[in-house]
């Protein structure tokens, strides 16, 4: 494979890349034409490497009459009353296996005329094509339709509308691109003098010089007379010959649409977030829009319960016996929510309206903060990319925090000391109590110097241990109260940063990596086009 076939094959590749991750995601029309840019490649390159050259022109420029002249008989018949040349025709020089007709039946051009093989044009195919400024649209779209089919495009002005603003402003300058696969005629060079036919070519020359074709060549030819005939013909048996213009249309052609595609791919702006995610403006977007779904999730809640519950346990486990069965009095706060089961909805509250407008304005935070150096059609594609996420993120958030382990409720081997002490104080004074009852008993049948009763200090045993008991329990209660308390902060803690983790990861999958995704396939498709254009 030659170079320059290198060359397209690999600009095609590109831009077959940028189309395949521009499809579903970037609405514009730009997509619609380097679709076709790449069927007429696919289907050009299959009809071998004939050369199309295709006349065009406006009525009366004499157009019909110098393919005639080319053609070397009246293939197409010239007139002045408009349209003229309604359908297009065809002229091919070489011989009948040469693929000319499969070439011209994708062209859809019906009327045919084949010339002896001639060595110098073998492999030309010559096309007159409509008036361009025919009164019928019908005419007019098969020349646009041609025009964007062949491959060397031969534009015939004549001295009096050479500079026609129509024929500059809507097929020249717009083939600025294509320069090296146009050739610009000047006919009917026989009706003017020397002197005005060379103010005709330096005022043309101008023009085109203007319009960015300063690499199309120009020639002065009178069909008529033949003056000119041999350098036209001259320059398109060097074009056939090189057999290179069906590659050149096409390399114009993905370069062309390319530079469409470019409009999508921005140049970045100094200053602006090019690591997105990673750098600390991106880091910082991404901690609010955790912190935002964090809060719509309900993990605030779900850490005040934690932190509830786990002092409502410890308080049970360390605090007074006999007061214990008061906590079935109210149920526990953390399994009130449900949580646990990542397959079913939690008992939490209702986001408010204060977080979901918190977590929209996060979401739209980190969707702008995501698309800060993308063209607008890839922003509006993260819109619509955020906008389907959010759609998923009540579910999500709630599977999250009811699949979240919240950590194991393990009892505190100091609570449980507490615990048996307490239970060691309780029969202490019920013991003493027990006792004292006895002392009653005794009394009360005169029998209470049977048995002597011990003293301390001069206080009663019994009543010692009845009071001691109950004393050092309640004692014991208030010191291990702000001791539940402090591990049930910790807990609370390990539980709000085990939540927020599930939520961040639900952020990244449900928004930032499909935003993520957006911002590869941009920076994807602008490589493509930068490929395909260069």
């Amino acid at each position: 494979m030659r170079g320059a076939d290198r060359s397209l094959a690999d600009r095609l590749g590109a831009l077959r890349e940028a189309v395949e991750v521009a499809e579903g995601r970037l609405d514009a029309p730009e997509v619609g034409r380097a679709r076709a840019v790449l069927a007429k490649a696919g289907a050009r390159e299959a009809l071998g490497d004939a050369t199309v050259v295709a006349l065009a022109g406006a009525t009366g420029s004499g157009k019909s009459t110098l393919f005639n002249a080319l053609s070397g008989s009246e293939v197409s018949t010239p007139g002045v009353r408009r349209p003229t040349t309604g359908v297009a025709h065809a002229t091919v020089w070489g011989g009948p296996d040469d693929g000319a007709d499969r070439l011209l039946d994708w062209l859809e051009v019906p009327r045919r005329h084949r010339r002896e093989p001639e060595p110098a044009l073998d492999g030309l195919v010559l096309l007159d094509l409509p008036d361009h400024d025919s009164v019928r649209l019908e005419h007019r779209l098969e020349v646009d339709r041609l025009v964007g089919l062949v491959d060397v495009l031969v534009w015939v002005l004549d001295p009096q509308k050479y500079a026609d603003a129509a024929v500059h402003e809507r097929y020249l300058a717009p083939l600025a691109g294509h320069a090296g696969v146009l050739l610009v005629v000047l006919n009917q060079v026989d009706r003017l003098d020397p002197q005005a036919v060379r103010a005709c070519l330096e005022d043309l020359r101008g023009l085109l010089d203007r319009e960015g074709l300063a690499a199309t060549p120009l020639l002065a030819v009178s069909a008529r007379t033949g003056a000119g005939l041999a350098e036209l013909r001259g320059e398109l048996a060097r074009r056939v010959g090189a057999r290179r213009a069906a590659t050149e249309r096409l390399v114009a052609d993905v370069r062309g649409s390319a530079a469409a595609l470019a409009v999508h791919c921005p140049e970045p702006t100094a200053g602006r977030n090019r690591k997105w995610g990673r750098s600390a403006a991106g880091a910082e977007t991404t901690d609010e829009l955790a912190d935002a779904l964090a809060e719509a999730a309900g993990v605030p809640t779900v850490t005040a319960a934690v932190e509830r519950s786990t002092r409502r346990a410890g308080t049970g486990r360390t605090g007074w016996p006999l007061l214990r069965w008061t906590r079935r009095l109210r149920s526990d706060p953390l399994g009130r929510l449900h949580l646990g089961d990542d397959r079913a909805r939690t008992s939490l509250p209702a986001t408010g309206a204060v977080e979901r407008a918190r977590m929209a304005t996060a979401v739209r935070e980190a969707r702008d903060a995501a698309g800060e150096e993308l063209a607008p059609g890839w922003r509006e594609e993260l819109r619509r990319t955020a906008e389907v996420s959010e759609d998923r993120l009540a579910d999500a958030l709630d599977r999250a925090v009811a699949g979240t382990d919240l950590g194991p409720e393990r009892v505190p081997l100091w609570q449980r000391a507490a615990g048996g002490l307490q239970w060691l104080l309780l029969a202490t004074a019920l013991v003493g109590a027990l006792w004292l009852l006895a002392l009653v008993g005794l009394g009360f049948l005169q029998l209470d110097d049977v048995l002597p009763v011990p003293r301390v200090e001069g206080l009663p045993l019994p009543t010692l241990l009845l009071a001691g008991g109950l004393l050092a329990g309640l004692l014991l209660a208030l010191v291990c109260r702000p001791l539940v308390a402090l591990r049930a902060r910790r807990r609370a803690r390990t539980a709000d940063r085990r939540l927020r983790a599930a939520v961040r990861g639900v952020a990244q999958e449900e928004l930032l990596a499909p935003m993520a995704e957006v911002r590869d396939d941009a920076a994807r498709f602008c490589a493509a086009v930068t490929t395909a254009a260069r």
